[in-house]
């Protein structure tokens, strides 16, 4: 950990960040592009990859990736300080800004209302939505056909999705600049053959790929 943090900070910070989140559509009229990010590990090295996609098509445009030391422990509802920065430089590599992007995390439904894609959100100040695998807090709701809102505390934090039948859901919340329909919308929109929307499906495959090779060297 830097000397100069701790866990006491990082709880301040995310309030602070926390109250930042806008929670209303703040999207263009039109869609034209949308982004994945997610992270993988080898060693103390932090993977990320920002993947570029057409809206419209899911065909992929750009693919990027960084490699950073990791410099934060892992301490659970802390992982998107210890994820930023590596995320943070691959997005920047892309040669366009995406107009939403997809994070492969959770984003309001955290304990601390501040999950990674919310963080991320926040610093580049653009439309995110956190997609993850697994439930972090709250407790499911009633199914309204294909969805079910994950409440916490008398507050809807995110919604259950299951984005095909038969299959398991994922966990969909705001992370900046979106509402928690909108965000079901995209999610659906850029989920086509399987279970995770493209976008973090093929952000997934990227930073997995280039952190297997990593491991071989």
């Amino acid at each position: 950990m830097p000397p100069y943090f701790s866990i006491q900070v990082a709880r301040k910070v995310q309030r602070y960040l926390s109250s930042k989140i806008v929670m209303k559509d703040l999207l263009p009229p039109f869609i034209e592009t949308v982004a994945g990010i997610d992270l993988a590990y080898s060693g103390n090295l932090a993977v990320a990859a920002a993947v570029l996609l057409d809206y419209q098509t899911l065909q992929v445009l750009e693919k990027k990736v960084a490699v950073t030391k990791v410099m934060f422990p892992y301490v659970p509802t802390l992982l998107s300080f210890r994820e930023l920065k590596a995320a943070f430089l691959a997005y920047k590599h892309l040669s366009q800004t995406p107009d939403v992007i997809l994070v492969d995390a959770h984003g309001y439904s955290h304990p601390f209302r501040l999950g990674f894609a919310s963080h991320f959100g926040v610093v580049v100040k653009k439309p995110t939505i956190g997609v993850a695998k697994k439930l972090l807090c709250g407790e499911i709701g009633p199914w309204k056909n294909n969805w079910a809102p994950i409440v916490a505390e008398g507050e809807v934090i995110g919604a259950a999705l299951r984005t095909r039948k038969g299959i398991k859901p994922i966990y969909i919340s705001v992370g900046n600049m979106v509402t928690l329909n909108t965000a079901i919308k995209i999610v659906l929109h850029t989920t086509r053959r399987y279970r995770i929307p493209e976008p973090v499906r093929q952000a997934h495959m990227e930073c997995t790929r280039i952190a297997r090779l990593l491991r071989s060297l």
